[in-house]
């Protein structure tokens, strides 16, 4: 599911790329909804022998964050691994490798990158739904169930609105996406979130309403 890795990435590449923005563009290309445009224009400050360390460790994570929209995970998590050579205490970069690590199956070793991503910033409610994820895969569903209802409330309704599509894509759901964290909502979340292979998030960015 693309929107909820996605939608702090413009903000915090905007502020850096801003002051030093270059006249061929990649500064905008990085930070575009367009994955092939954040990718080339990533890549052109990354290869940018002028391009301050901050820069290119931000460029190397909004390309790792393309590349795994794409399902390019290896390639993702090269680039994260390079991003956070740089800045270690990314906690946006930690917490997509994590996911990127969650995604290709290695859930476990993403756990250590989620929790430093949480002490460095524990108001994202990315980071807790990537956490919740892992807790789920490896059975701790207590916890999960812990993690994704802390989404829920830094993320409030966009968040609910999100679990209760994907919830009602699993047929687990079949209220309004009205973003309200209702009871129907609750154990509907609670009951996939008890299974390692109930993923409580949409297929896709775009959320359609649960069918009748």
């Amino acid at each position: 599911m693309k929107t909820v890795r996605t939608i702090l990435a413009a903000l915090c590449f905007s502020a850096v790329f801003a002051a030093g923005a270059r006249a061929d563009g990649a500064a905008d290309d990085c930070i575009s909804e367009d994955n092939e445009r954040r990718i080339t224009g990533c890549t052109a400050i990354i290869e940018d022998p002028l391009a301050a360390p901050l820069a290119r460790s931000l460029a190397l994570a909004n390309r790792g964050l393309a590349l795994s929209i794409k399902g390019l995970l290896e390639r993702a998590i090269d680039d994260y691994n390079a991003s956070l050579k740089i800045n270690p205490n990314s906690a946006s970069a930690l917490n997509n490798r994590a996911w990127a690590y969650f995604r290709s199956g290695r859930g476990k070793q993403g756990l250590p990158d989620v929790e430093k991503s949480l002490l460095i910033d524990p108001g994202s409610e990315h980071s807790w739904d990537t956490r919740a994820h892992i807790r789920q895969l490896l059975g701790n569903f207590d916890g999960a169930i812990r993690d994704y209802e802390t989404a829920i409330s830094l993320g409030g309704e966009r968040m609910i609105k999100i679990y209760q599509c994907g919830l009602g894509e699993r047929g687990l759901y079949r209220g309004r996406m009205h973003g309200i964290y209702d009871a129907e909502t609750k154990d509907a979340l609670h009951t996939c979130a008890k299974k390692p292979d109930c993923d409580p998030l949409p297929a896709d960015e775009k959320c359609e309403p649960p069918s009748s």
